[in-house]
């Protein structure tokens, strides 16, 4: 009898629980759009420009993401390199520029876009008031292929989360694609530079930037003043985004 009469009194306390918790939550839902949230949640409201492919779980910084692949060794470019070129620059740079790969010295150095390519982009970046401090600069592939031949399909789908990663943790305005390679891995599309080159592209809440790799008009000076236009699109779209409020 007083066993039946315990398992009785605990059913009702469960009963009763469920119903208080149903009130209540009723009750919360009328205020929710007011309701103050916790650190947490704000955090992964934050996130909503982390983007598909990214490496999960996204990593804290870029300093954290460096020392998690820099020993990459998923496709052979991982044993024919000097050094892993992950990017430099600011970490929560505006803009981003998007190579295609490190060159001859960029595997040297661990450095991107530090040869004459380097030189000429650090000179249009001069040309508009900006600098390295400003931007962040980065590959699609962080390992050079031999002999600078174009990417291996493989090796852009291995390396393409690498980049993702990168952009959700920056979160840049605007993302400059540095030649044809470069935007078709990030838009995934073919065309020719012709019909990119100095269009604004949405993507993914953030404004592309197709124009020219430096080392193009390095053999081709006389096409310089089609960068320099972008580049000074590119300042326009800049200065947008350190005056807009979300900036």
């Amino acid at each position: 009898m007083s066993g039946d009469s315990g398992n009785g009194k605990k059913n009702i306390n469960r009963d009763e629980a469920a119903r208080l918790t149903r009130n209540y939550l009723e009750f919360l839902a009328n205020f929710e759009d007011s309701l103050p949230l916790p650190a947490s949640s704000l955090k992964r409201q934050s996130d909503t420009r982390v983007l598909a492919g990214v490496k999960q779980p996204l990593p804290e910084s870029l300093e954290a993401f460096d020392r998690q692949i820099n020993k990459c060794k998923r496709c052979p470019l991982g044993a024919t390199r000097t050094k892993f070129v992950f990017g430099v620059g600011n970490p929560h740079a505006r803009i981003v520029f998007v190579g295609e790969a490190p060159g001859h010295d960029e595997d040297i150095s661990g450095i991107p876009f530090v040869g004459r390519a380097g030189q000429l982009l650090d000179k249009m970046l001069a040309d508009i008031g900006l600098s390295r401090q400003h931007v962040y600069i980065c590959n699609v592939l962080k390992c050079r292929p031999p002999n600078n031949r174009d990417p291996e399909p493989t090796e852009v789908a291995t390396c393409k989360p690498y980049l993702l990663t990168q952009l959700s943790l920056i979160k840049p305005h605007v993302i400059v694609c540095l030649g044809r390679h470069a935007a078709a891995t990030l838009l995934d599309l073919e065309a020719p530079m012709k019909e990119l080159r100095g269009r604004i592209l949405p993507w993914n809440d953030r404004q592309v930037l197709v124009t020219y790799h430096p080392a193009y008009y390095l053999r081709n000076m006389n096409f310089l003043n089609l960068g320099e236009q972008d580049f000074r699109l590119l300042r326009s779209l800049y200065d947008k985004a350190v005056q807009s409020p979300s900036g």
